[in-house]
């Protein structure tokens, strides 16, 4: 099971069934004379390099067990522009291929996490590429001398990859699907955008994401500076290079930073209209995308379970305020008030943006309604249909690690069967199998 690249001889490894080509670089370490570049070129290597572990992900701060979701711990590192394949054979030839894109608010994660290994997909015909990508100050600071960007060149750097490379692995680079979920979802509609993504990609999948998740220049610089001044230097490449990579993580602010503005608001870490890379807020050019199909969706409890353990002690009147506040009307009969207002902020959050989304173009959509009925280690009652939970789902993986404590022992395989084969026939076809600006509940 070895495979030429471009750089070089991968050799993969077996694992259930299909075969796994994991940690292959897509471009250099973006670090020493690399650092707040744009992507370079993998240095070829000699001989046969193995793949067989997880790459490292980009540097980020460690991530916090709030008892819900895969206990993941990443391994981070400078050789972080890496990729996981997964291919049901190397003696095929044009399967369909899905381009994963991890969330976590362009601060935190990796392709590693057990909730969206790609094995299942392999299994079922569709090659799966997992990347990671640069994340925080590293892949987004707009300093004065660096691109803008960073993290942006990245995803086009990897689809580039994919478009150069995959065919190797079985894949068909005419039949490329990218997808993502939260800040992978939102990466995944600024992608769909970008003149220069045009022809990297036949299909989309936006799931518990936006198409609004970007900041202005100004906004960018501004903050830039404003960073800069605290930590005495100049916005400059050369100066903020002088910091290590755990420096500059312990200076970036939690993944979420508020909420009461909604989801832009709330990620201070993002990607930057700069009038050429992301020409225009994304949601503002999604109609001129209507020949790409694409799917989206989101939780039907995305925030509920944070939101209500936070709002225990709110009376109706408060509630009733708030709720004006954001302008959210909830018509749900027998909610209490701390469960109408964890219902507002999903909306206000998520809800609202994949609403938008599909009324700029037509779009498959999807709402996930499986409601977990396990309580919730960190209060706020029932998990609930909470974000991320419909990872394991699509991925096909309710055996993996942290599934059982957040779904219960007995998470309906026959929901993942469903929702899997749906986003398997629309990587295969454009087609998940209902018609198009209809809402599927799973």
């Amino acid at each position: 099971m070895i495979v030429r690249t471009t750089a070089g001889l991968v050799k993969g490894k077996a694992e259930e069934g299909v075969l796994a080509f994991l940690g292959v670089p897509y471009a250099a370490p973006p670090f020493g004379e690399h650092r707040f570049g744009a992507p370079a070129p993998t240095p070829p290597w000699q001989g046969v390099r193995p793949a067989v572990t997880h790459g490292p992900a980009a540097p980020q701060a460690a991530g916090e067990d709030i008892g819900l979701y895969a206990p993941d711990v990443f391994e981070t590192g400078e050789d972080c522009l890496n990729l996981d394949i997964r291919t049901p054979s190397l003696d095929g030839a044009g399967l369909p291929v899905l381009v994963w894109i991890h969330g976590g608010a362009f601060s935190i994660g990796g392709n590693g996490a057990a909730w969206h290994q790609g094995h299942r997909f392999a299994r079922d015909g569709v090659v799966c590429v997992a990347i990671n990508y640069r994340l925080g100050f590293e892949g987004f600071l707009a300093l004065e001398d660096a691109p803008l960007n960073r993290g942006v060149l990245d995803w086009l750097a990897a689809l580039e990859w994919v478009r150069d490379n995959i065919a190797a692995f079985g894949g068909d680079p005419g039949n490329v699907t990218i997808a993502g979920q939260s800040a992978g979802a939102a990466a995944v509609a600024t992608l769909l955008t970008m003149p220069r993504a045009e022809g990297l990609f036949r299909r989309a999948i936006v799931m518990s994401g936006s198409a609004s998740l970007v900041a202005t220049e100004q906004e960018a610089r501004d903050y830039a500076k404003e960073l800069a001044t605290r930590l005495g230097i100049e916005p400059t490449r050369s100066a903020f290079a002088r910091l290590s990579p755990s420096e500059l993580v312990a200076e970036q602010p939690p993944p979420l930073a508020g909420d009461s503005g909604g989801l832009n608001a709330s990620v201070p870490i993002k990607p930057v209209i700069d009038g050429d890379l992301i020409p225009a807020v994304p949601l503002a050019a999604l109609g001129a995308t209507a020949h790409v199909p694409l799917l989206v969706g989101c939780t039907s409890q995305e925030a509920d379970v944070f939101v209500r353990r936070m709002a225990a002690d709110v009376d109706e009147a408060s509630a009733r305020a708030l709720l004006d506040h954001l302008g959210v009307q909830i018509d749900e009969p027998g909610l209490t008030p701390a469960e109408r207002v964890g219902r507002a902020f999903t909306q206000h959050l998520f809800t609202r943006e994949t609403r938008w989304i599909r009324e700029a173009r037509p779009a498959y959509a999807y709402e996930f309604r499986w409601e977990s009925p396990v309580e919730s280690p960190v209060g706020g009652g029932r998990v609930g249909a909470v974000h991320n939970l419909d990872l394991p789902f699509v991925f096909d993986v309710l055996d993996a690690p942290g599934v059982e404590r957040t779904a219960g022992p007995d998470a309906p395989q026959d929901l993942a069967d469903a929702m899997h084969a749906a986003w398997v026939r629309f990587a295969r076809t454009g087609d998940p199998g209902w018609p198009l600006d209809h809402l599927r509940r799973f």
